[in-house]
């Protein structure tokens, strides 16, 4: 997700608390939403992909693999 868009998400959700959004804004504010929660949920999953649990015995489970099964 660029900066603009985070930009434009901020911008409609200032916009809609002083005056109120246009349909075609309500739209678009919602299609950013949607992109931004896509990329965050992306990020998160990459994230617990590189993500390893030191077992008590000594051993190390990759979340990924654990997820897997």
């Amino acid at each position: 997700m660029t900066d603009e868009k985070i930009a434009r998400i901020n911008e409609l959700y200032h916009k809609s608390k002083s005056e109120g959004l246009t349909p075609d804004e309500k739209i678009e504010q919602a299609k950013l939403r949607q992109e931004y929660i896509q990329a965050i949920r992306a990020d998160l999953q990459s994230t617990l992909d590189n993500v390893s649990v030191l077992n008590p015995d000594g051993t190390v489970t990759e979340l990924k693999k654990k997820h897997e099964k």
